[in-house]
């Protein structure tokens, strides 16, 4: 059981690590919006292997579906709706 747990932390962190690094330099905006939202999910399950369920439903909620919406809606209204980037 304690290496099942420790394979688990080792890929929640290394998903984190990635998906936060590939936010970072990603040249589409958009692509980027996802890539953090893939963090925000990958810190909601380092939250929940924590034994904070509590806080990984506010960070579900906030950091993989609230903040990507806005920026979405954001780039729509900067670019006017495009696909330039």
């Amino acid at each position: 059981m304690n290496n099942a747990m420790i394979i688990l932390d080792i890929l929640v962190v290394t998903g984190l690590c990635v998906s936060a690094i590939l936010a970072c330099h990603l040249e589409k905006l958009l692509s980027a919006v996802i890539a953090l939202s893939v963090t925000g999910l990958f810190a909601a399950a380092a939250f929940l292997v924590l034994h904070a369920p509590d806080v990984a439903i506010s960070e579900a909620a906030v950091g993989a579906a609230l903040s990507p919406l806005i920026f979405i809606f954001a780039l729509k209204k900067i670019k006017g709706g495009g696909d330039d980037q």
